[in-house]
């Protein structure tokens, strides 16, 4: 469907001038070529062509617009011609001469000729009048001669792809691109790492008809906003439109098979509602094949463990990935026993690393039976897991007192949309058969066998292995086939949905020695069902997949076996293998299902092969070399040749050549279709071909040589061709829907480089180009839509196919529709985040695209040297599909592709994959034989068929090799400028770099410039002689690509690759004018690459220029400023080199620091080199460098050349040089500052009145801060402190307009300093109601400060993701409700009031809630301060300096271990001459230039105190999984190691300690904090550590020496640490920021610059007294010191930040986090306090008593021996710590007839409680072999027990509670009120805590649970709880059961418990065997001794006589 236009000429224009005209519909435009010079005609002779998604309506309108072109102003309309399209819409073809109109609607003499098309959608795609369409008039008349156009290339509307889709018009509108000042020069060739390259160079930029101005004024012409503008495809306008050609993919290295890093760590935290009944858990772990435990706790179904497990290993991506992680809980394992499996839990690692930050925190495991398929869950298991690969940094939540409500249902491990109610569910993979396997057997002995017996069978005895969530099954063997047949059934038992992502099929050769994989597939489950509402359950088939794996050549070893694993990308086609899926969800409850998760293996139906897999066609592939140049001199000797396979097809030594027989075996059993088959094969071919033999490879040539490094192949005028014909299942629609969804994928990512690339550039309006970008997007989807749906009723589907159509269609629409909305949403400032969704939508649509079930196998092309396979390019056949629908086509099916062949397998990584092996030009087709008749239309035209002999007359046979007549000579220009921030690839950190340009077949060189990574060349090259086959027109549109390789020239041994990037030169044709629009071409950056990895920019441009008839004379000559002394070499020319105006660079040079050793000697005479652009200056000579690294002079300049356009400022180079005797200089190392944006000065704008904008502007540079007195607004501003209300902490602080008067207050209100008074006095009064009151000043310290502090960030992470949440939520609805915008808009005039009042009622109600007392907070960062400050670089920057070659791996962990020092400075590049004020400011030094104000950089003394809090998540350093941590700090010559304090088994240690050091700065300013593992034997492990640059912190202006308190008291737990007070501090920052002030008022009033600040002027000290102090205010001014104009900037505040450790044995990745902070104190200054005491705290020591009364209800268990009776002998266990070591019982009721029980029992147990954790703290020997005692913290739990007490067997347990002693319900009054809703039900019940009760007592229930797992009650107990600290306890002591002190009173149980006439038995029982057990035990042991001895006395004498007389 498409509406077509062809423009032929505008006539009667008047005047001379450029023309363009531009064609608008459905407001997509198109734009035309220049005409430049035109009088009164303009022959445009273009066509465009709209796609259109759905009809065209009669009433449209197509509208042309003609304008006079200018370059520098705005165009100016001539007339425009609007068109309804009712006519076209009946007729189908229209011709039209009519006249313009202008501007006021009135006709003009200039009329237009147009021709009109339309191609309805008719629902059948042979509609297409093939001949007829074709057939345009050529309008050129013969003496036209600009463009002798073929017919066919004017049109066709099946060759050219969708390279013709809405953006783009057709061929010759090439010329349509112009050029505009302030271009930017970054080409849209990003070859970015993931995606293949974007070919089209962006030679030129947007007609002027897009300036942005220009658009602006039309729109308010036409009324429109600015906001609703959209830009078409950039590309549509200026891209050269390439039919012909494709895109070529840049990337180069496979690195899918290449091994990584990753560590898995799981924290096992507790687990709950474990089933079963007094168990013994233990959990294990296991990752793959390794397995690790945690201890076991006994008695308990709720375990606390927090044990911490990391996993490392070093295997590919994939492989790590469908790893399974299994956690299960075991029950009594033990030595001897392997335990009881309670349940388990598996995923893969795959689904983690999905998750955001690639972890699950905190999260609950279900925990299932896969034994049992019946029974339901098994339990919670929490944890946390995480993967880390190398450089991914986890960010864990701050690991606070965790006292979260456990909502188990709201966390569990699940990821996001997997129901919480998993079900059981059967996967059926059925295996049907295989073919085309490889003869894999190729022992000796095979072949023996073969001679002797002559026996010719099938070499190989294949089966299928399947894996899926960790579990394997596998069919039967086929003996010796090729073609087994299986029909069998593999099917696994596994949750549904399962948290595996991928199913891993393998074809396995059965061998006796070891079996090998044939060929492996995954298949995807995401990709095979849809969760959504309409969604469906996974299912494959039947249909075939491909599997590709090593190549075919039959030798012993493979060295690509891992290939065949499906590691790595398959080099060659394996096998296919026919299998279907199938998934159903198990009904549970049926009793006949068989239970058992053991996969099975059955036998199954075969599949009916015509209906679903599709009707066997035959299929041709055709493909022409049209190049082979690049290739690896290492084969330049022998002879080369291409082949190329499809499947098996054209494979030499297996390949597939009959299609008969082969048709045979497809048919099956069915003979009538075979007949068919071959009766259509007579009607075809046998009139067209005879029988035609396929050419698979081209003939062997012998290469010739380009250069030092590369050969090419002698394909001038002849082109070799192959041609294949195979035989498929007929599944083309599969992969056309795939291409459509492709195409618009492509379409979108292009347009989103558009866009990114002008948010790089800084152009105007990228917002309009996203509009557009989306505009496109929605057109691409509807166009889906109406495409697919004509296929709903294609006859061989399978249900995937139908289910995956629907849904594609469901998403594209609703994308289409979202595209829409977004669009409307698109503003300047919501720019970023829409791009962000956006980027979603093309990740969706690739997700959609891949075709999870195969058809036509991929085509393999190979270049054999010697029959030798070297190397191979591998080709996705839909992308070379053909179709008669444009979009369908595959993106380079008939085009001229470029490829690079590459090495295969494990060969290809590493530097050996990076150099081209060969660079091909090759074109594809492939299609259905009936449909060839065009498969050469996409070639360059001009040339001759050679056909074989036999093919000689026939139309359609094809040729096999074309012979070119047509070629045209060019000259091609290389216009080298310069490199930058190349690799390093010598061991100095430099590189000698030359750069190798090539095209066709010629290369040539720039020069070698010395040692360094920037290389400005300035160089042109000339390529004279180029010689192009085929018509000149298509050459201008579709030049050849251009390959440019850096390499670095070694003295010895061949140059070092470095890296490559490809160009598009812009093409002249000799009848064109070199002038502007495109001529002279601008310089652009292209990116290089080296592997995957970016590797640089080249900024350069290329032209080629066509050698007209008259020779090189008439080519545009080669004026450069000739430099003598460059000799030959040629520089760029003028119109293209960069415009330069002159800049001074100042450079401010502090000091050196860690320079390491230079082969072997130290650094001690150092200077710095600074070059920009071939100027310099160097440093002073540092004397002595170990004395003192700092330089002497401190400022210094140069003045040097630059381009205005700073995007094409060179970088500029730093080198550190060490002087050594005899004038000799040793190289350090460098650094190169690629981008000298952030240190341009721009001198501040006269007209900016918002200080806070120019603030931004300044950026940094002192210089600025110090003119505050410029420009000041009058009007003053107060800003007034009130007390933050403690929870909602975000900041409110009002950013203020400087000339605006505004009060906002500050400080604690009158009355609540009142009511704080009455409580200190009245303590009683007011603190009754208040449950807490407020904690005594006394008990605070600073812990309780931190936890407060956490809280509150806690509060505020919580706030902010439900901020996002909400914002989320909020777009989300208008997404949906785009359509409803209008009546939205009414609602939303109302909404922001309603909003104001809830806040306003909410922000007080905040602190009533949580009523918690107000303690000063301090800030918790979690992460490092630096982060936080933008590494506290305000004005002196860090520069790494590097030295030594990169390494060759592809990550870039090894920039640390190259860097050699760091260089501290600065840098301020600004245009001469600098205003006059600027220089002649009070106080400006000239000898510091720009920085003015910068303190001395002498040696001083410094006081650095190191707080270390805690460390959390360290990695395990022993065997035990635990680690003994201490701290070692280290800072210059200080060495301190904290080993006597190593805080025993813990990997969470709390340290609390400071340590107090003395440094001189800047010998010593890198301070280490280290964590090191205490090991009794051997040397001590490093963990992990962290390193502070303290001198940036120390002269920051943020003053990180000692963070700013929120509040000044001078006692108490929240003293101020500064010895200077604030008001000193702030007077010291207002005189060196040169503010006015600070002037304190009167009212608790300071004035400073223009604004106030308010707050209160009391303090009180330790007794009491109240003092005046402005200390308050001044803080108050400290806190905001941001808003100060000029000057103003973040200060620190009192904070802890938590710093990664890291371990450089394991780069990158986090071995646990430190909490810490340190303040410097200047020597020269008064000397600080005393360091604030942060020890932990010490754990109180409690005593609880635990009375317990009676039992009641307690469940019956013995049956009485003569009455039959049920009774119970009770007895009541109970215990505190977490294990059962100091468990209590109390004595036993026997005989209990009604579960009743009497006790009055008292239970003691005394422990140590952390009041802040709530942990209860212990500390005992982990085994007997411990050296020393382990501390634990665990939750305070009671655990109280009934058990049914037997003699002679072991007790029944009965029943038992768990009472978390700070949350457990309120004990029931009384008996009858105690129920199991105390248990199940917490949520709902009133909790107390018992350290605020003190004393509690009541009825609490005991539960356990029944055969079907429910909970029960099996008793109730009566008892009391009361708890005492030690102190308490000691003075009121009470005895243990009955005892003295405070005893209690026998129980009075009732006489049943002795019935001595019915029992007689059991009285006697109870009175002798409960008193006497022990001794009766004891005489009958000792009388069975005393027998044994006797017996041995008597006969010892008759043994030893036998002995002796030997009888």
């Amino acid at each position: 469907m498409a509406l077509l236009l062809q423009l032929r000429t505008v006539t009667g224009l008047r005047g001379k001038a450029d023309r363009i005209a531009k064609a608008v519909f459905r407001g997509l435009s198109f734009y035309t070529r220049v005409l430049e010079n035109c009088e009164d005609e303009a022959r445009f002779d273009e066509t465009f062509r709209w796609p259109v998604a759905s009809n065209i309506d009669g009433n449209e309108i197509l509208e042309i617009q003609v304008f006079n072109y200018s370059k520098v102003f705005t165009n100016r309309l001539i007339g425009t011609f609007q068109m309804v399209l009712q006519k076209v819409v009946e007729e189908g073809q229209v011709e039209v001469t009519d006249t313009l109109i202008d501007d006021n609607n009135s006709a003009i003499q200039t009329s237009i000729s147009i021709e009109i098309r339309y191609q309805a959608l008719d629902g059948t795609v042979g509609a297409w009048n093939d001949k007829e369409f074709l057939e345009t008039p050529s309008v050129h008349s013969e003496g036209d001669g600009r463009y002798p156009l073929e017919t066919d290339s004017l049109l066709s509307s099946h060759q050219q792809g969708l390279d013709i889709s809405p953006g783009k018009s057709n061929q010759q509108s090439a010329e349509r691109s112009f050029r505009r000042a302030g271009k930017g020069v970054f080409s849209a060739m990003k070859l970015g790492k993931t995606r293949p390259s974007r070919d089209d160079h962006r030679k030129q930029d947007e007609p002027a008809v897009l300036e942005a101005e220009d658009l602006d004024r039309k729109a308010l012409l036409q009324g429109l906003e600015p906001d609703t503008i959209s830009l078409a495809s950039v590309t549509a306008v200026t891209t050269n439109v390439s039919n012909k050609r494709s895109k070529p993919d840049i990337k180069m290295e496979p690195s899918a098979g290449r091994p990584m890093d990753y560590q898995i760590s799981i924290t096992i935290i507790e687990a709950r509602q474990l089933v079963g009944l007094n168990m013994d858990p233990m959990v294990c772990v296991e990752v793959g094949e390794e397995k690790k435990y945690t201890s076991m706790k006994e008695s308990t179904n709720c375990p606390y463990y927090n044990e911490y497990f990391v996993f490392d290993f070093h295997v590919p991506p994939d492989v790590m990935f469908d790893k399974i992680i299994k956690l299960s809980v075991i029950h009594s394992k033990n030595l001897l026993r392997s335990g009881t499996l309670v349940g388990s839990f598996k995923m893969d690692v795959g689904t983690v690393y999905t998750q955001p930050e690639h972890q699950f925190y905190h999260k609950w495991a279900i925990l299932s039976d896969p034994e049992d398929l019946t029974a339901g869950l098994k339990g919670y298991l929490k944890c946390d897991i995480a993967v880390v690969g190398k450089g991914d940094n986890i960010k864990t939540p701050h690991k606070a007192n965790e006292t979260e409500d456990d909502d188990i249902e709201g966390n569990l491990l699940l990821p996001d949309g997997v129901p919480p109610e998993r079900q059981w569910a059967r996967f059926y993979i059925k295996i049907y058969r295989a073919e085309g396997l490889p003869r894999m057997n190729t022992s000796i002995m095979a072949n023996v066998k073969k001679a002797l017996i002559g026996e010719n069978k099938d070499l190989v005895d294949p089966y299928v292995q399947v894996f899926f969530a960790g579990q394997k099954g596998k069919t039967s063997i086929q003996k010796s086939t090729y073609e087994p047949l299986w029909n069998e059934q593999i099917i696994f038992t596994e949750m549904f949905p399962p948290l595996c992502k991928r199913i891993k099929i393998q074809i396995r050769d059965s061998d006796k020695v070891n079996d090998v994989a044939i060929g492996t597939h995954f298949i995807d489950l995401r990709k095979i069902s849809n969760e959504g509402d309409k969604g469906f359950l996974p299912t494959f088939g039947p249909a075939w997949v491909n599997m590709y794996g090593s190549t075919r050549n039959y030798t012993l070893m493979d060295e690509h076996q891992e290939l065949n694993e499906g590691l790595g990308e398959g080099v060659s086609f394996r096998a296919r293998l026919l299998m279907s899926l199938a998934v159903e969800i198990l009904d549970t409850t049926n009793p006949e299902i068989n239970s058992s998760t053991e996969v099975q293996v059955e036998q199954a139906t075969s599949v009916a092969d015509q209906n679903c897999t599709g009707k066997m066609e035959e299929f041709f592939l055709f493909g022409a070399f049209l190049e082979a140049t690049m290739i690896d001199r290492k084969i330049g000797d022998k002879p080369i040749n291409f082949e190329v396979t499809i499947g098996n097809y054209g494979n030499q030594i297996d390949g597939m050549s009959k299609p008969i027989l082969r048709r045979k075996k497809e048919g099956g059993d069915g003979n009538e279709e075979e007949s068919e088959l071959l009766q259509n094969s007579s009607e075809d071919e046998g009139d067209e071909d005879g029988e035609m033999v396929s050419v698979s490879s081209s003939q062997p040539m012998k290469p010739l040589v380009t250069d030092r490094n590369y050969f090419h192949l002698p394909y001038f005028e002849k082109k070799p061709c192959i041609y294949i014909k195979s035989w498929w299942q007929d599944q083309r629609r599969r992969l056309y829907n795939a291409n459509i969804m492709d195409k618009i994928a492509d379409k979108l990512e292009e347009g989103l480089n558009d866009v990114q690339e002008m948010i790089k550039t800084e152009k105007p309006h990228p917002e309009r180009r996203l509009r557009g970008v989306l505009e496109e997007l929605s057109s691409g989807c509807l166009h889906f839509v109406t495409l697919a749906d004509k296929d709903q009723h294609h006859s061989s589907r399978t249900r995937l196919d139908r289910e995956r159509l629907k849904s594609c269609m469901r998403e594209l629409e609703n994308m289409g529709q979202q595209a829409t909305t977004l669009r409307s949403q698109v503003k300047k400032n919501t720019m970023k985040d829409k791009l962000k969704l956006v980027q979603n939508f093309l990740q969706k649509l690739r997700f959609l695209a891949d075709e999870p079930q195969h058809t036509i196998p991929d085509i393999f092309i190979w270049m054999m040297s010697n029959n030798k396979r070297i190397a191979y390019a591998r080709v996705p056949s839909k992308d070379i599909l053909y179709s008669i629908v444009d979009e369908e086509m595959g993106k380079d099916c008939a085009k001229v592709k470029t490829i690079f062949l590459k090495l295969p397998g494990k060969r290809g990584f590493g530097p050996a994959g990076w150099t081209v092996q060969a660079k091909m030009e090759i074109y594809l087709w492939l299609g259905l034989n009936k449909q060839r008749k065009d498969f050469l239309s996409g070639l360059p035209c001009g040339f001759e068929e050679k056909k074989t002999s036999r093919g000689q007359n026939l139309p359609s046979f094809p040729p096999i090799s074309l012979l070119y007549t047509k070629k045209q000579v060019f000259q091609l220009r290389a216009h080298m400028y310069q490199a930058r921030s190349l690799f390093a690839a010598d061991s100095s950190g430099l590189s000698d770099p030359f750069a190798r340009v090539f095209f066709i077949s010629q290369s040539q060189c720039t020069e070698v410039l010395n040692e360094t990574l920037c290389p400005t060349w300035d160089q042109l090259l000339v390529f004279d002689n180029v010689e192009l086959y085929g018509e000149a027109h298509e050459m201008r549109d579709d030049p050849p690509i251009i390959v440019i390789e850096i390499y670095d020239q070694d003295t010895v041994g061949k140059a070092d690759f470095m890296g490559r990037t490809f160009a598009k030169p812009v093409v002249k044709m000799s009848d064109e004018q070199y002038c502007p629009p495109r001529f002279p071409p601008q310089l652009e950056y292209y990116q290089i690459y080296r592997g995957n990895s970016t590797a640089g920019d080249l900024l350069a441009a290329f032209e080629l220029l066509q050698i007209g008839p008259g020779g090189k004379s008439d080519l545009p000559p080669i004026d450069g400023p000739t430099d003598m002394d460059r000799g030959p070499i040629l520089p760029v020319p003028l119109g293209i080199r960069p415009v330069l105006s002159k800049y001074r660079v100042e450079v401010l040079f502090w000091g050196l620091r860690d320079l390491k050793r230079v082969n072997l000697a130290q650094v001690d005479r150092p200077r710095v080199d600074i070059e920009c652009a071939g100027k310099g200056v160097q440093s002073a000579l540092i004397q002595n460098y170990k004395k003192n690294p700092n330089f002497s002079t401190l400022v210094k300049w140069f003045e040097v050349d630059l381009p205005e356009n700073e995007l094409l400022h060179p970088p500029l180079n730093i080198r550190v040089v060490d002087c050594r005797a005899f004038g000799r200089y040793t190289l350090v190392g460098s650094h190169a500052v690629s981008s000298l944006r952030k240190f341009i000065y721009r001198p501040p704008d006269k007209k900016a009145q918002h200080w806070n904008m120019t603030a931004k502007q300044l950026n940094g540079y002192l210089a600025m801060t110090n003119r505050a007195h410029r420009s000041r607004p009058t009007g003053e501003i107060v800003v007034n402190m009130e007390p933050e209300v403690p929870i909602k902490k975000m900041e409110t602080m009002v950013k203020l307009e400087a000339n605006s008067d505004a009060v906002v207050k500050v400080d604690v209100s009158e009355e609540e300093k009142e009511r704080k008074k009455k409580k200190k006095k009245g303590g009683g009064g007011a603190g009754e109601e208040v449950e807490e009151e407020e904690p005594d000043d006394s008990m605070l310290d600073w812990w309780s400060k931190y936890f407060a502090s956490i809280e509150t960030m806690k509060e505020q992470l919580r706030q902010q993701e439900a901020a996002a949440a909400e914002a989320e939520e909020k777009e989300e609805m208008e997404m949906a409700e785009g359509s409803k915008a209008q009546a939205k808009n009414k609602e939303k005039s109302k909404a922001p009031k309603d909003d104001k009042k809830k806040k306003q009622q909410s922000a007080p109600e905040l602190p009533e809630k949580k009523n918690k007392p107000r303690i000063d907070e301090l800030k918790v960062f979690n992460k490092e301060l630096e982060t936080e400050f933008d590494n506290f670089e305000d004005w002196l920057h860090t520069f790494n300096l590097l030295r030594g070659k990169i390494g060759d791996n592809d990550d870039n962990a090894t920039e640390e271990e190259r860097i050699v020092g760091r260089f501290k400075g600065s840098i301020c590049v600004y245009k001469m001459p600098l205003p006059d004020d600027i220089t002649k400011e009070a106080g400006y030094d000239p000898n510091f230039g720009m920085f003015q104000g910068i303190p001395s950089n002498d040696p001083i003394n410094v006081l650095v105190r190191v707080y270390v809090v805690r460390a959390t998540d360290l990695h395990p350093a022993d065997i035990n999984g635990k680690a003994d941590p201490y701290i070692a700090i280290k800072l210059g010559k200080t060495d301190i190691k904290d080993k006597e304090n190593y805080i025993s088994k813990q990997l969470n240690p709390v340290f609390g300690k400071s340590f107090d050091i003395e440094a001189t700065f800047p010998m010593e300013s890198m301070l280490t904090v280290a964590v090191y593992d205490w090991d009794l034997v051997g040397t001590d492990d490093l963990i992990g550590e962290t390193k502070i640059d303290l001198e940036n912190r120390y002269y920051s202006k943020h003053r990180a020496t000692c963070g700013v308190s929120q509040t000044y008291s001078i006692h108490g737990y929240n003293t101020w640490r500064d010895p200077m007070k604030p008001s000193q501090i702030l007077s010291k920052l207002c005189k060196d920021g040169k503010v006015d002030g600070p002037h304190y008022g009167p009212g608790g009033r300071v004035k400073v610059a223009n604004r106030v600040f308010t707050g209160p002027t009391e303090i009180e000290d330790e007794n009491g007294q109240k003092k005046q102090t402005d200390e308050h205010l001044a803080l108050a001014v400290l806190r905001h010191w941001e808003d100060i104009p000029w000057a103003g900037c973040k200060l620190v505040p009192e904070h802890v930040e938590t710093r990664p450790l890291l371990n450089p044995d394991k780069p990158g990745i986090e071995q646990g986090r430190l909490e810490m902070w340190v303040d410097m104190f200047p020597m020269d200054m008064p000397a600080p306090g005393p360091a604030i005491d942060i020890s932990p705290r010490k754990p109180k020591k409690y005593e609880l008593r635990v009375i317990v009364w009676n039992t009641d209800e307690v469940v019956l268990e013995d049956d009485d021996y003569f009455t039959g009776e049920k009774s119970s002998d009770i007895f009541v266990r109970g215990w505190l710590k977490g294990q059962q070591e100091d468990k209590q019982d109390t004595d036993v009721h026997y005989h209990s007839l009604t579960g009743e029980g009497n006790f009055n029992w008292r239970y003691i147990f005394p422990f140590d409680y952390l009041m802040a954790e709530e942990k209860i703290v212990i500390s005992k020997k982990e085994s007997m072999f411990s050296w020393d005692e382990t501390e634990y913290k665990i939750p305070a739990r009671l655990t109280l027990q009934v058990w049914d007490a037997d003699h002679f067997s072991a007790d029944d347990f009965l029943g038992a509670i768990e009472l978390d002693l700070n949350r457990f319900p309120r004990g029931a009054k009384t008996s009858k009120q105690c129920s199991l809703e105390m248990v199940t039900n917490e949520a709902e019940l009133p909790m107390i805590s018992i350290f605020k009760q003190k004393r509690v007592k009541g009825w609490w229930p005991f539960v356990a649970r029944d055969e079907n797992d429910e909970l029960e009650v099996t008793g109730k107990v009566e008892a009391e709880l009361h708890l005492l600290t030690a102190e308490e306890a000691e003075k009121s002591p009470a005895g243990l059961a009955r005892n003295e002190p405070d005893p209690l009173e026998k129980p009075n149980r009732p006489d049943t418990s002795f019935i001595w006439f019915l029992n007689p038995l059991k009285s006697i029982k109870y009175l002798i065997c409960t008193r006497y057990k022990w001794l009766i035990i004891k005489i009958v042991l000792a009388l069975l001794l005393l027998v044994m001895v006797a017996l041995f006395l008597y006969s010892m004498p008759g043994y030893m006589v036998k002995k002796l007389l030997g009888a």
